[in-house]
């Protein structure tokens, strides 16, 4: 995602966020009930099976849970990590299909954040390093990678509704 023409106006931007902002964003205490209880599962797309088992549970530490056929496409693993907090990473491969090379697109996957514990977090980033994936640390609580398939990955050591000191839950 770069241009190499800017012709974004900033300030008009900014005022358009403040506007949406307004018209919008209620204060916590204001703010209805969410319908959802949860994000059951958020699924990507694998081409290797095993090697993202091995990315996902030997370079990240996120426990494989589960390996089922997925009930869409006959042959086609659905598998399932634990990101924690009752959260599910899970993908599927679609052998036999030529599902293309990842890209982030209008309505696609840009990135996924997943927290991890500050303790944890230098330890994951080493592991990444050690395992030869490119990476890039942002504000020394953010690394960000791509999978084996191309996903962009986050991970981020603030807690569960932050995002860099801001409240956003």
């Amino acid at each position: 995602m770069s241009t190499t023409d800017d012709t974004r106006d900033l300030t008009t931007l900014d005022q358009e966020r403040a506007r949406i902002r307004e018209a919008w964003l209620k204060p916590a205490g204001e703010r209805p009930a969410s319908t959802a209880r949860g994000l059951h599962h958020t699924a990507l797309i694998s081409a290797d099976v095993e090697r993202t088992v091995r990315f996902y549970q030997d370079v990240l530490g996120f426990p494989l849970t589960e390996l089922i056929e997925n009930r869409d496409y006959p042959g086609s693993s659905h598998f399932f990590f634990d990101i924690g907090h009752g959260n599910l990473l899970a993908f599927f491969d679609f052998p036999g299909l030529d599902v293309g090379p990842y890209a982030e697109v209008l309505g696609g996957l840009h990135h996924m954040a997943i927290s991890v514990d500050p303790e944890r977090w230098e330890t994951l980033v080493r592991r990444l390093t050690e395992a030869g994936v490119e990476h890039e640390v942002h504000s020394g609580v953010s690394v960000y990678f791509r999978d084996p398939d191309g996903a962009r990955i986050e991970l981020i050591a603030d807690p569960l509704g932050e995002m860099y000191g801001h409240h956003v839950l």
